[in-house]
């Protein structure tokens, strides 16, 4: 199963996003909340169960210790998102400040992730938050980078609008270098289109010369109430939102078994090639939603 990280140029829906992947993944699903600036599902959507006993920041201490410790305190801390206990999440932090304290955990809990989606079949997202650059690269506290790096998918959350477009312009270019020199490759970035605005999904695609692997539709209320929480909308279960994130996470998965198709076999050779150039086809013409 893949792990998939999120990010964004600035404020595009990043977490509600994860959510609704998260909610709607036809598997055991987790939630990584690896945002530096701080979580914000603990105060919403939970409704401040969970407390800040709970928590990413835990996990710094139990790293130090060792891998085992890390291990056990990563499983201790995960709080469940639906009464199954199938679909779970790793509460983010609640101060800003404890962001330095996970520099050097960042890499053990990437494989910590990895082991969740390759042996125990879970679907893992990442809420990674917004990018943060330092002389054109990756900032080294204020992203969790290595979380990046090890991911499978990297997807730039993205608005269709002109101030949207204008911003993740700005990011993009470091994160594929970034994800080229130190993660497992820049084909690993493509596009999450938020509905939101004029430009259609292939004019994102071609405005960013990324590929927009997956569409998410505007739907404000169910967004607020993921993020802030509150009573749940009228028709919650069967929103938008919740509607098309299902679909969503199928087409990531697909995403992510062609590239790793396209890694284990490389397109030199010429049958593989037509496969793959088959497969990209029919991705192509069956679109995103609204492509």
């Amino acid at each position: 199963m893949p792990v998939t990280a999120l990010v964004s140029a600035k404020s595009c829906g990043v977490t509600a996003a994860a959510l609704a992947l998260t909610l709607a993944s036809k598997r055991p699903s987790l939630l990584a909340e690896c945002d530096p600036a701080g979580g914000t599902i603990r105060a919403g959507l939970l409704a401040g169960q969970a407390n800040a006993g709970f928590g990413l920041y835990h996990l710094a201490r139990a790293e130090r210790t060792g891998p085992e410790a890390l291990a056990h305190a990563f499983a201790a801390h995960l709080w469940p998102l639906d009464p199954s206990g199938h679909r779970r999440l790793l509460p983010g932090l609640t101060d800003p400040a404890q962001a330095a304290a996970l520099t050097r955990t960042w890499p053990a809990l990437a494989d910590v992730l990895q082991v969740m989606a390759q042996q125990a079949g879970h679907d893992v997202f990442i809420d990674a938050g917004r990018l943060a650059l330092e002389a054109g690269h990756l900032h080294p506290t204020l992203t969790p980078a290595p979380l990046l790096y090890r991911a499978d998918l990297v997807l730039l959350v993205v608005r269709g609008t002109d101030q949207s477009l204008a911003l993740a312009r700005h990011v993009i270019q470091p994160l594929r270098t970034a994800l080229h020199e130190q993660g497992s490759g820049s084909d690993a970035l493509g596009l999450l289109l938020i509905e939101d605005g004029a430009h259609r999904a292939h004019q994102v695609g071609e405005a960013l010369q990324t590929p927009v692997l997956a569409a998410l539709p505007h739907d404000p209320d169910t967004a607020n109430y993921l993020t802030v929480g509150g009573r749940p909308p009228r028709g919650y279960g069967r929103s938008p939102l919740l509607r098309y994130a299902r679909t969503a996470a199928e087409q990531l998965e697909a995403a992510a078994n062609r590239r790793q198709l396209h890694q284990q076999y490389p397109p030199a050779a010429p049958q593989l090639a037509g496969i793959l150039q088959r497969l990209n086809q029919q991705q192509t013409e069956g679109g995103v939603r609204h492509g």
